[in-house]
């Protein structure tokens, strides 16, 4: 039986409180930009915006976390700019002060993100990677449940009342922050005669000339991947195109998060005993064939399947790549390597996003959803070829 340190077990209760937090707005957002004013093109290019900002921050600040030997206060930082962002929301419907509380939002995820991910890390052993990192993100897509329940319950009660809901999240938010006051960086983690370098934005793109060959084979198709993978907000809005109520898609959503969440740990043991291969290729297939359920599928009853199914894509998938690169990078550049990896892939969300959104508008919402069906499907066959090829062991330090 697998006991888990202090800090995991503080992380893994932010996530969940900040979590709750955050979807208790993430399934009402695209209604809330459709009732203000925002086309589908829009919509589509906030979220890539804001996940773009997420990603090139996140690469930034993992670089700077692991020059400076620093975690806890990135994590505490990031962690309160994303709570100070929903309150915010309530302020205004202006669609630029939209976006910047969304920007300001994401911001905050890409300051903690790749420093907290290499915090797990290193709490972790080598049998243990997957297993770690899969309690994290079943804490975390637990929030994804209970967040969604308030926010049902909160809009059965005072239906449209979106700056109150913005308002109350802010609470768990809030919560969330005091408890990294708990959190202390290792006193070993000290790189103090690196510190007084001056670190380019855009410094830790040069990470890739000097990553390992199984780096590169892992991150190369996953990039390809992000292309292929669009805002949820596009699944949340073809389920009411196809006919579910603003209530019923967010039931549909929490239904989601709940089998993710339970499928979470599992999935990251079944990881560290099976490999990480494997699990990936199967959670690649199982993103086709949602995707392409999206497209074709005229039913509505059936996408309570295809949001089962892609529960279990996601908890194939979500947390696994970076325990992988956890796994096969040296602990004094896990930060960068993390951070360059979700940068670039927030980046293809951006693309991913507006390209979803112009597909839709310009086409038909089939275009998007059948194009990343097949993307997916080729990145199935360059893990099988090439997966092989990617270590799966504990990198030595040096």
């Amino acid at each position: 039986m697998i006991t888990y340190s202090r800090v995991i077990w503080l992380l893994a209760l932010v996530s969940l409180l900040t979590d709750i937090s955050s979807e208790m707005l993430y399934p009402v957002m695209p209604f809330y930009l459709k009732q203000i004013g925002f086309s589908m093109l829009v919509i589509g290019c906030l979220e890539g915006l804001a996940e773009a900002l997420a990603g090139l921050s996140k690469g930034y600040f993992g670089q700077v976390s692991d020059l400076t030997g620093k975690r806890v206060s990135f994590i505490r930082g990031g962690y309160l700019l994303s709570a100070l962002a929903k309150p915010l929301l309530a302020v205004s419907p202006w669609i630029f002060w939209v976006f910047g509380a969304r920007l300001l939002d994401r911001l905050g995820k890409g300051l903690r993100t790749a420093p907290r991910d290499a915090l797990l890390s290193s709490q972790a052993t080598p049998q243990t990677q997957g297993q770690v990192f899969g309690l994290h993100r079943g804490m975390d897509t637990l929030g994804a449940v209970i967040g969604p329940v308030f926010a049902l319950g909160f809009l059965l009660l005072w239906p449209g009342l979106y700056q109150g809901l913005f308002l109350l999240a802010f609470i768990p938010a809030s919560l969330g922050v005091s408890l990294t006051f708990l959190l202390k960086d290792s006193p070993h983690r000290s790189l103090a005669s690196q510190t007084k370098q001056v670190i380019p934005f855009w410094g830790y793109f040069s990470y890739w000339e000097k990553a390992t060959p199984g780096y590169r084979r892992l991150v190369a198709p996953m990039l390809f991947f992000g292309l292929m993978n669009a805002s949820d907000a596009f699944l949340l809005l073809r389920a009411q195109q196809l006919g579910w109520s603003e209530n019923g898609v967010i039931a549909l959503y929490i239904g989601y998060n709940l089998l993710y969440a339970l499928a979470a740990l599992p999935v990251g043991h079944l990881a560290d005993q099976l490999g990480m291969r494997r699990l990936l290729q199967v959670g690649l297939l199982l993103f086709s064939a949602v995707y392409a359920g999206f497209a074709w599928n005229q039913q509505k009853e059936i996408l309570w399947l295809l949001f089962a199914v892609y529960a279990i894509y996601a908890a194939c998938n979500e947390s696994l790549v970076k325990a992988w690169i956890s796994k096969i990078t040296p602990e004094h550049e896990r930060g960068t390597a993390l951070g360059f990896y979700v940068s670039l892939s927030s980046l293809m969300a951006l693309l991913a996003s507006v390209l979803a959104g112009v597909l839709w508008q310009m086409l038909s919402p089939v275009w998007p959803f059948a194009i990343s069906a097949s993307g997916a499907l080729l990145v199935w066959v360059w893990m099988v070829w090439q997966g092989p090829h990617i270590p799966e062991q504990r990198v030595i330090q040096g």
